[in-house]
């Protein structure tokens, strides 16, 4: 499915709110409403697994997104920060990247950036990492709620965001229950970093002397 037939079919579009240095780096966002549960999962089924478009949906509102190069960049390296640091701690995860969570009961579905199971293996993952380049769209957090997610991670804007699942209820904390001992704030330094080998290198090195 190309992105003018998305154009067709979505009545409205949310271009990124940042100024793509190139056409590569544009990041583009499709909405509409009144899209049943059927046609969402046959839109899933049309864009298959490698169509390079996180789709969304929540209460008959479907959101498609075409990740920028950035987005994308970003999402891999912290990604790959987050499993570093599972690994050097010995601690047991299942990477499940983007794939599809959805409950029909809940009327609601997401392909998050990336997603963990900490711990044990699980139908629906602990952690949820979003990376944020544009504004507007069906609520992410809603989403989350109803399909259980423990944990939600936003990049956005050079900050991470942390949002735990608390009596049916999201709230932001400044670190994260799931990995308390993870020191936030000096993750996000090594995100930043432009050269993906150094950044990880560092990564260990750091964990390792807090050891």
């Amino acid at each position: 499915m190309t992105s003018a037939l998305l154009s067709d079919y979505f009545p409205l579009k949310l271009e990124s709110n940042r100024t793509p240095h190139n056409l590569q780096n544009r990041e583009e966002k499709y909405i509409t409403s009144g899209v049943t549960w059927q046609a969402y999962e046959s839109l899933l089924s049309a864009l298959g697994n490698s169509s390079g478009y996180r789709v969304a949906y929540l209460l008959a509102t479907l959101e498609i997104m075409s990740p920028s190069r950035s987005h994308e960049l970003d999402k891999e390296n912290i990604g790959r920060l987050l499993e570093a640091y599972l690994e050097e701690k010995r601690i047991r995860f299942w990477g499940l990247g983007s794939t599809t969570l959805k409950n029909r009961d809940k009327q609601a579905g997401k392909e998050p950036d990336k997603c963990y199971c900490i711990g044990t293996d699980k139908e629906i993952p602990d952690l949820a990492i979003e990376v944020v380049f544009t504004s507007g769209g069906v609520d992410t957090l809603e989403i989350y709620r109803r399909l259980g997610v423990e944990e939600v991670w936003f990049w956005q804007n050079g900050e991470l965001k942390v949002y735990c699942l608390e009596n049916d209820r999201y709230q932001q904390r400044q670190q994260s229950k799931l990995l308390p001992d993870l020191d936030l704030a000096l993750l996000v330094q090594y995100v930043v970093i432009k050269d993906p080998l150094e950044a990880i290198v560092q990564w260990r090195k750091a964990i390792a002397a807090n050891n």
